[in-house]
């Protein structure tokens, strides 16, 4: 199995600055299917969204953790822009859950599914409701926004719905609470 990370709804700059990464990603995928044209191997290729939930390392850079700990030291929460670039958050256990229905399938079922979810939120009101989850006092500092930055990433999932039958099910407010408390419990300077 292969687990590719994510493909973005627009346009994707091919060399702006987060060109390496999404072509890495985009090589990878095509050597992974060539090595299984060559080699006759069954493969499976799934393109992983923006995944979060407990146990996530607390400075992995992504956003829900970098808002978790902020908010959780009482320190500003740091968004880019005004925020209203929207993303869409997939909790670990609905991406598992895809994972295992998609290793499960006929081996003629190589993909590449996205498994993500499409619900998308902007990155104001993320920052909002996990300063409302964490009932903290911590308040938002806005700063320029990168060159490239996505307006948005949301996954098209018809396939994983077609093919797996799959859909995440947690909703963002839920998930983000059950991060929170693990983020809580672990203490959210050593959570790793």
């Amino acid at each position: 199995m292969h687990p590719q990370t994510e493909e973005y709804v627009g346009s994707v700059n091919p060399i702006g600055p987060r060109a390496c990464y999404d072509e890495g990603k985009r090589c990878a995928e095509t050597l992974f299917f060539d090595y299984r044209r060559q080699h006759d191997l069954a493969i499976k290729v799934v393109r992983i969204f923006n995944t979060y939930g407990p146990r996530m390392q607390h400075d992995d850079g992504r956003v829900v953790s970098n808002f978790v700990v902020s908010a959780l030291t009482g320190q500003p929460l740091s968004v880019y822009g005004e925020g209203q670039q929207t993303r869409s958050f997939c909790y670990v256990d609905d991406l598992v859950e895809g994972l295992v229905r998609m290793m499960e399938t006929d081996h003629a079922v190589t993909g590449p599914i996205n498994l993500g979810n499409p619900q998308e939120v902007t990155v104001a009101e993320l920052a909002r409701l996990t300063i409302e989850l964490t009932k903290s006092s911590s308040t938002v500092a806005r700063h320029p926004l990168p060159p490239d930055d996505p307006r948005r990433r949301q996954p098209d999932i018809s396939k994983a719905q077609e093919v797996l039958g799959w859909k995440p099910e947690i909703d963002l407010a839920s998930g983000l609470q059950r991060t929170i408390d693990w983020f809580e419990r672990a203490g959210s300077a050593s959570a790793t």
